[in-house]
């Protein structure tokens, strides 16, 4: 009876030892989660009438969150699309202009052909006919000088509308920029201005990142350099919250070429090591990843 008691804690004693070693985890690596950060600054001056985000909101890109008061540069364009309007009125109507010498020109030619048959009845003379021709050709060049002096007026009041026209444009780029719209989808992490406020060129409006995928950023020893390459899939694995490690698959996407001092706050595989490399692994996240939660990586 003795013996079978032995037996039995001894395989009680074992039993807890392997489980105790299959809960250990060991890690080549740790670090912590972060985004691709974007601020999100105002492109134009004036006072912000709307700005509808909030904290933890999620956008999608080229939504329309607000605008910047804009009543100004609209008064601008439209003064400038007057003054486009009062110069082109004075374009010349070049066929209207030219319409009485036309006419002029073609009962002339009619009279040529009735002389012309009258001097074959020999009812007039060849000089009347010369005489006749001569008016006609004299017709054709005032025809054509005043074609040219209307076509150059015209011109020359084209022109004078190019500025003018170049203006409405940077207008509308203008007004195009008093629109706040989203250039990103992701999720607004901190908000810098409210509706009402002043702002200017430059000035942060929000930060927002693409929580979709997120990025752990870890640490490597030199001796682990040669284990890891660009697009390599490894192990992430972070607590599950219930004394385990939930565990996913990521995709290295950077490698940093110089070394650096380890943070305070990173535990490496080689605790002597002062001089580590930091990586970045790319982590599809299903929401439950979230910007400065610890992880850990393990090679595959």
């Amino acid at each position: 009876m003795y013996k079978i008691r032995i037996i039995t804690l001894a395989i009680a004693v074992a039993t807890s030892l392997t489980a105790c070693n299959d809960n250990k985890v060991s890690f080549d690596a740790s670090g912590s989660f972060e985004a691709e950060e974007n601020i999100i600054s105002s492109e134009a001056t004036g006072t912000i009438k709307q700005f509808s985000i909030e904290e933890g909101q999620t956008l999608e890109a080229g939504q329309e969150i607000g605008y910047i008061d804009s009543l100004q540069l609209y008064l601008k364009k439209k003064q400038l699309e007057a003054q486009i309007t009062a110069i082109l009125g004075k374009k010349p109507n070049i066929p209207v202009q030219l319409s009485a010498l036309q006419e002029q020109l073609s009962t002339t030619e009619k009279e040529r052909t009735r002389i012309a048959n009258l001097v074959k009845g020999d009812a007039a003379t060849p000089k009347q006919l010369d005489d006749i021709n001569a008016q006609i050709e004299v017709l054709k060049k005032q025809i054509e000088a005043q074609k040219s002096t209307l076509s150059i007026s015209s011109e020359g009041l084209g022109k004078d509308v190019v500025p003018l026209q170049v203006q409405i444009e940077q207008l509308n780029d203008q007004l195009r920029k008093c629109q706040i719209i989203n250039p990103i989808g992701g999720t607004v992490l901190a908000k810098y201005a409210e509706a009402n406020e002043m702002t200017t060129i430059g000035k942060p409006l929000y930060k927002i990142a693409d929580l979709s995928n997120i990025i752990l950023r870890a640490y490597i020893t030199s001796n682990q350099l040669t284990q890891v390459k660009l697009n390599q899939k490894v192990k992430v694995l972070t607590d599950d919250g219930k004394g385990g490690f939930k565990e996913t698959e990521g995709t290295v996407t950077w490698i940093n070429e110089k070394a650096e001092f380890t943070p305070k706050t990173i535990q490496t595989k080689d605790e002597r090591a002062n001089m580590v490399y930091a990586v970045k692994i790319k982590v599809k996240n299903d929401g439950s990843y979230k910007v400065g939660m610890y992880g850990e990586i393990k090679f595959q």
